[in-house]
């Protein structure tokens, strides 16, 4: 129950990951077209956004959450959704992914999968279908239908968080009141799925209801802790980073009415 997953394939893929991008900022950097150093602090948090991928699908969390808590299961969609692509996406500099959008085709479909809306709904349909019972108990049954999951779960979160912290000008962030109304819409889908799954009377995933109990945690209890998870600890995320545009768009609206307002020197 508390062993590690040393998985070769989530293995594989993180240390090819974390390979490609050291090898890109550094020795290969000079093949990127306008590419600059990458600032330590940005290198960082590229390596903890694999980090919280590894620590969601190595550590014993994922043993824990394939097998005996959907608590611990909605912890790690939590962190492989709303806290890593973030860090992935502030830690790749744009010159890196500035060569997907050279193209007019590359160009084309990444204006059309990162539109607000079409990557809001791209997320949250997939994160929602994820979360039918007979979808769910058949990612928990096979390992590469799980493996395929995490994979859209990871692809559609990145989609749905480059609205707000795109690192190019050719598919450019949002301005800081439209990031409120954005991350404010983004959190009802995950706010009504995590109701519905703690108000829910019945155990929705057989799994956990024939799973060895740990630390006595009823199947009820597990599946009330996991709808909590997602309803209240999702919408406090999206509400911290709500509050920061808040606060930055409002400190943008101060400082350019100080500007208008300041007297002029002839």
């Amino acid at each position: 129950m508390f062993a590690w997953s040393w998985e070769p394939g989530i293995l594989t893929s993180l240390a090819l990951q974390v390979g490609a991008y050291l090898a890109c900022v550094g020795p290969l950097r000079r093949w990127f077209p306008g590419s600059t150093r990458v600032p330590r602090h940005q290198v960082q948090l590229f390596l903890l956004g694999v980090l919280i991928l590894f620590i969601a699908l190595v550590s014993p969390l994922g043993i824990l959450s394939d097998g005996y808590l959907f608590s611990a299961h909605m912890v790690q969609h939590l962190l492989v959704t709303l806290i890593a692509p973030p860090l992935l996406l502030l830690g790749t500099p744009r010159w890196l992914f500035r060569p997907l959008v050279q193209v007019s085709v590359g160009r084309a479909i990444g204006r059309a999968l990162t539109n607000p809306l079409v990557a809001l709904l791209l997320y949250n349909a997939v994160f929602a279908i994820w979360h039918i019972p007979a979808y769910y108990e058949r990612s928990l049954s096979d390992p590469q239908v799980h493996a395929f999951q995490h994979v859209l779960f990871i692809g559609t979160a990145t989609l749905m968080w480059w609205p707000i912290l795109s690192p190019l000008d050719e598919l450019p962030q949002l301005s800081d009141p439209l990031k409120c109304m954005y991350l404010f819409i983004a959190s009802i889908p995950g706010t009504i799925l995590g109701a519905i799954i703690t108000l829910t009377s019945d155990v929705l995933y057989p799994t956990y209801a024939r799973a060895p109990r740990v630390w006595g945690i009823t199947a009820s209890d597990d599946q009330i802790i996991a709808g909590l998870s997602m309803w209240i600890g999702g919408a406090l995320i999206y509400l911290a980073l709500l509050t920061v545009f808040f606060f930055h768009w409002l400190h943008d609206d101060e400082f350019a009415s100080s500007q208008d307002t300041r007297p002029s020197i002839s």
